[in-house]
């Protein structure tokens, strides 16, 4: 698989090392060099680590893994990571799966009732046998596109059963069940994304999640492990940043996209976040892109 994974990189991935395959949700991770921190809201996916090593921190909690580990992801979380072994020698390499609800929600009713496992929604554990074959199986597709479009499908189906049926499947069927906790959680997710600088109250979050407001604050922290407004500050603080330094927008007009009203207030939560205030991370950003060049 690493082999595999190192020939399709090499030649589709781009100046970031994501190399995009022809199957959806699939993509090919390249690094040669350790990377600085990098802030995302992750959505549910698990990464098969080929080579190299990564760090993961989601709130308190930070997770190092490396080649033969896998890192689970079943709920729209912020994420702080860091590629931390890495070299033009032996670059970082990794195969992400974006996780599909609905193929998830097909298996879950054909594999019929199975006690959920409570747990955090980030977590790193040995990859299973199974699952790098089926891994295995569908990166050797990739050259061969006529055999692809007839055998996607069912080996990403094939993917998701394994998961299904591995430590972490009870989380992982969660996913899948109409009207689950992390189901609710999520439509609330997508509001706060789908309405980033627009002030939100917090019944308007539980009403799109169908519960109350205590057991909104509850299932929100037990699937995010953040609070509604924490959650929606951090994905703020991420698109800012994102604006700041792919689409090269002023520090006031990142913030006021974002919906700050206060470029100070916004410099403070952006350092707390990020360790440095706006200006000096960009500076940092570029010399760092300079280094690379």
């Amino acid at each position: 698989m690493l082999e595999a994974a190192k020939r399709y990189a090499q030649a589709h991935a781009d100046a970031d090392g994501v190399a995009v395959t022809p199957i959806s949700g699939v993509t090919v991770v390249r690094q040669t060099s350790p990377s600085a921190l990098q802030y995302a809201v992750s959505k549910p996916l698990v990464a098969l680590v080929l080579q190299g090593a990564k760090r993961v921190t989601v709130g308190s909690d930070t997770f190092d893994f490396g080649a033969g580990e896998s890192l689970l992801i079943t709920a729209d979380v912020p994420t702080v990571s860091q590629i931390t072994r890495a070299s033009v020698r032996e670059p970082y390499l990794s195969l992400v799966f974006d996780l599909d609800s609905a193929v998830i929600e097909s298996l879950v009713v054909e594999m019929g009732p199975t006690p959920f496992l409570a747990g955090a929604p980030v977590r790193v554990d040995p990859t299973e046998m199974e699952v790098a074959d089926a891994a295995l199986r569908l990166l050797r597709l990739l050259d061969r596109p006529a055999s692809l479009l007839i055998l996607e499908k069912q080996l990403i189906r094939e993917l998701h059963f394994w998961l299904l049926l591995g430590r972490h499947g009870g989380a992982i069927r969660k996913l899948g069940v109409p009207e689950s906790h992390v189901q609710r959680v999520g439509r609330a997710v997508a509001l706060i994304r789908d309405n980033l600088a627009k002030p939100l109250r917090v019944e308007q979050l539980a009403a799109a999640a169908g519960m109350s407001q205590s057991s909104f604050h509850e299932h929100f922290r037990a699937v995010t492990s953040l609070s509604p407004l924490q959650f929606q500050k951090q994905l703020r603080l991420i698109e800012a940043r994102r604006l700041m330094l792919a689409d090269g927008q002023m520090i006031s007009n990142a913030a006021y996209a974002v919906g700050y009203e206060s470029i100070p207030q916004f410099t403070r939560e952006y350092g707390r976040m990020f360790g440095l205030p706006p200006a000096r991370d960009m500076k940092a950003a570029k010399m760092r892109l300079r280094t690379v060049a």
